[in-house]
C-alpha cells in the first residue's frame, strides 16, 4: 500500500488527483492542513509519497511551493493534470432558494465568480479548503449553508449536490507534482522513460545572463515549457529561475544541463519524470 501525503482532506482535489494518478493501487491518504506539513511528512518518512499542487491554469503558480520544493530533500517523480470541476453542495433538505451563505477556498470562489454574481443574495465566506468547507457545514448540521467543492466530497460528508460545473472557465486545470525521497525515486520511475525535468538555478546580475542559458538549452533541442522567477531574499534584484524542460533524448538533456552549469549558480535538478496527461 502506498501512503500518500496530500494537502487537504478526503474529497479534496488533491485526494482526487492522488487516486487518479495511482489508479488501481491501494492508497492510504495522509491528510495535511498545510503544504509545510506535507513537506515535513516527506522529510521524516522516506517511505511516503507526496502530491502537491504547483500551478493552476487560471490562478497561476503556487509560489511558496516552489520554495518548499527547493529547500526539501524530495525529488519530483511524476505529475498529474486534473480538470477542476466545482459543484455547489448543501444539506440534503436544502434547495438553492434556501442558501444564504456559500463557503469555499478563495481561489475556488474566484473561479466561480459568474455563478456567484447571478446569486447576489448569497453571502460569500472564505474557508481554508474546498472539501473542508463541506465537512465543516456537515458537522455543524447548519441549514442554509453551501460549499463549493468537488462533487466527490458530497457523499463523503452526507451532502447533496445542488449544481455541478459552476466554474466560470471550463479550461480549468491544476497541475500536481508527485514527490518522493531520492532513495525511492528510482522505484517509482524509469529514467529512460522520462521526458520532462524541473530545475532551478540562480544567475549573476549581469546583462545577457539569462539569454545565454536559454541559447544553450535551445542548442541542445530542449523545449522550455515554463520559466518562473522568484526573488532571492537578501540579494536585491537577484532571482532564482525555476524552469520546466521537455526532452526526447535523455543523453542530450544531460549534456545541456552540464553545459549551463558554468553559467549558473546553485543549480539543482528538482526531478526528472514523465509529462502528465490532462484528466478531464
Amino acid at each position: 500500500m502506498k501512503r500518500i501525503a496530500i494537502q487537504g482532506i478526503e474529497g479534496s482535489f488533491h485526494d482526487i488527483a492522488a487516486h487518479q494518478y495511482f489508479e488501481g493501487e491501494d492508497v492510504e491518504l495522509v491528510c495535511c492542513q498545510t503544504f509545510e506539513q506535507l513537506f515535513g511528512e516527506l522529510a521524516t518518512d522516506q517511505t511516503m509519497i507526496g502530491l502537491a499542487a504547483i500551478e493552476n491554469t487560471i490562478a497561476g503558480s503556487l509560489l511558496h511551493n516552489y520554495e518548499l520544493m527547493r529547500e526539501s530533500p524530495v525529488t519530483i517523480v511524476g505529475e498529474h493534470k486534473l480538470r477542476i470541476k466545482h459543484s455547489l453542495v448543501c444539506h440534503p433538505d436544502d434547495s438553492l432558494a434556501d442558501i444564504r451563505e456559500v463557503h469555499s477556498h478563495p481561489v475556488a470562489l474566484m473561479q466561480c465568480r459568474d455563478f456567484l454574481s447571478r446569486h447576489p443574495h448569497i453571502k460569500v465566506v472564505e474557508a481554508e479548503d474546498t472539501a473542508g468547507a463541506a465537512a465543516d457545514i456537515s458537522r455543524s448540521k447548519a441549514r442554509g449553508l453551501a460549499a463549493i467543492c468537488s462533487k466527490d466530497a458530497a457523499p463523503i460528508y452526507g451532502m447533496k449536490v445542488l449544481e455541478e460545473g459552476i466554474e466560470t472557465n471550463k479550461h480549468n486545470f491544476t497541475r500536481f507534482l508527485v514527490l518522493s525521497q531520492p532513495s525511492r525515486a528510482n522505484l517509482l520511475r524509469n529514467i529512460l522513460q522520462t521526458d520532462k525535468a524541473s530545475i532551478v538555478f540562480a544567475l549573476p546580475h549581469e546583462e545577457g545572463s539569462l539569454s545565454q542559458v536559454l541559447s544553450v538549452l535551445s542548442f541542445y533541442k530542449l523545449n522550455l515549457t515554463k520559466i518562473q522567477s522568484l526573488p532571492i531574499i537578501g540579494r536585491e534584484w537577484e532571482y532564482l529561475f525555476y524552469v520546466d524542460i521537455m526532452y526526447r533524448d535523455y543523453t542530450r538533456y544531460t549534456q545541456g544541463i552540464d553545459a549551463i552549469r558554468p553559467l549558473t549558480s546553485d543549480l539543482k535538478i528538482l526531478g526528472e519524470y514523465k509529462n502528465g496527461k490532462e484528466f478531464v
